[in-house]
């Protein structure tokens, strides 16, 4: 870092005089064409202020601009509203895909953890309490009904 209260080098440029080519004209000063006429203004207050009247400054004329037609500003504007409605229609579609498979997923999930809660209930060997174990091969059908 440089000290900021240590002076810099400094540059020095000498002007240098305006050469003018021997054939060019002279540069002579020009007075303009008509004097303006002095006016005087009175204030409210009595003081009187005199100087040259100007007249204001005239903007510069608009370039005028070339008038569109109706029908390019509706192509353009129909274009615009064309791939916004396909845009949206992308992402609709896209939304409904990405939908079809998380339910898909969903339904897979519950059959998956209800069958695996079948499969608990059916290979358990534990015994059931408060209920009754009925095994098949040892039971004999009488009347529509099982007798252990």
């Amino acid at each position: 870092m440089t000290d900021p209260n240590r002076p810099t080098a400094v540059e020095v440029h000498y002007p240098q005089p305006v050469t003018v080519h021997p054939s060019a004209a002279p540069i002579a000063p020009v007075q303009p064409g008509h004097l303006p006429a002095v006016a005087s203004v009175v204030l409210p207050d009595g003081r009187v202020v005199t100087g040259y009247a100007i007249e204001p400054a005239k903007p510069e004329p608009v370039a005028a601009k070339p008038a569109v037609s109706r029908a390019a500003v509706n192509v353009a504007l129909g274009g615009i509203g064309f791939l916004a409605v396909c845009g949206g229609l992308l992402l609709l579609t896209s939304f409904i895909a990405a939908l079809t498979a998380f339910i898909g997923q969903l339904i897979i999930l519950a059959a998956v953890v209800f069958g695996g809660w079948i499969a608990v209930q059916v290979f358990s060997t534990s015994d059931h309490q408060g209920g009754n174990t009925f095994h098949i091969r040892k039971a004999v059908i009488k009347r529509n009904h099982f007798h252990g």
